[in-house]
């Protein structure tokens, strides 16, 4: 698959998370999902459960979101990008705290593994469920969006094609790199919704607007009783 271009509108930019440890339920949330979004994200819960095999069956319905969040020295960040790469994911995850050489590491083994059908590399900045004062705990000082900012610059400089960030930051984000870097946006909750275990939260239509390429949606979707009755309405509402 060709690196992944930005969605147009609508539907194609839902990321649908299909997070759960049952084979049988993930094929099925798949199903139901696909025709009604743009990619389908494959996290650690899944693939710890199912192995390559759910990523393989996910993609022969939609591109997938390798949501693996990669982090270690170079080396083995670069053999997990290229064993990764061999599923076919359209986009996978590093955290972007890894540093410089590991950003790169990730980058240059994509290219070899992928050439121009590579995936994208996006990289985590600060994860939605963390808030300042956990921050701080771990010896963070100034809050997630000085985070965000430290962290994004040195994936951004170091060959990561976007970004995973709270809906908080995209509009810093943007005025801080511009237009190119893709932005992928978790802790997305349709109004109405409850937060969950997210700390960093904004409705569709506001991470549209502050400047979000793709919205990642979970529990809104998964936990519906109609999954794909509720990705429709998602997308119903977002700009056209």
């Amino acid at each position: 698959m060709p690196l992944i271009r930005r969605p147009q509108s609508g539907r194609q930019q839902i990321i649908a998370a299909i997070d759960t440890a049952d084979p049988a339920r993930a094929a099925a949330l798949c199903r139901a999902l696909a025709p009604e979004v743009g990619l389908l994200k494959i996290g650690l819960e899944l693939f710890v459960a199912a192995g390559p095999a759910a990523v393989r069956d996910a993609a022969a319905r939609a591109p997938v979101f390798l949501d693996l969040k990669f982090h270690d020295i170079p080396n083995t960040v670069a053999g997990a990008v290229r064993s990764a790469a061999a599923l076919g994911p359209a986009m996978l995850t590093i955290h972007a705290a890894g540093g410089a050489p590991m950003v790169q590491a990730a980058r240059r083994a994509a290219e070899e593994a992928g050439g121009a059908d590579r995936p994208a590399i996006l990289a985590v900045t600060v994860l939605t469920s963390l808030d300042a004062a956990t921050l701080a705990a771990t010896g963070v000082a100034g809050g997630p969006a000085q985070q965000v900012l430290r962290l994004a610059r040195v994936a951004l400089e170091n060959g990561a094609d976007g970004l995973v960030c709270s809906p908080q930051e995209v509009s810093r984000l943007r005025d801080a790199f511009g237009d190119e870097p893709m932005l992928v946006v978790p802790g997305i909750r349709p109004a109405g919704s409850p937060a969950g275990d997210q700390a960093r939260t904004a409705t569709p239509a506001e991470a549209l607007a502050a400047g979000a390429d793709w919205l990642v949606l979970g529990r809104p979707l998964t936990g519906a009783a109609d999954p794909a009755a509720a990705a429709r309405a998602v997308a119903a509402e977002l700009p056209r």
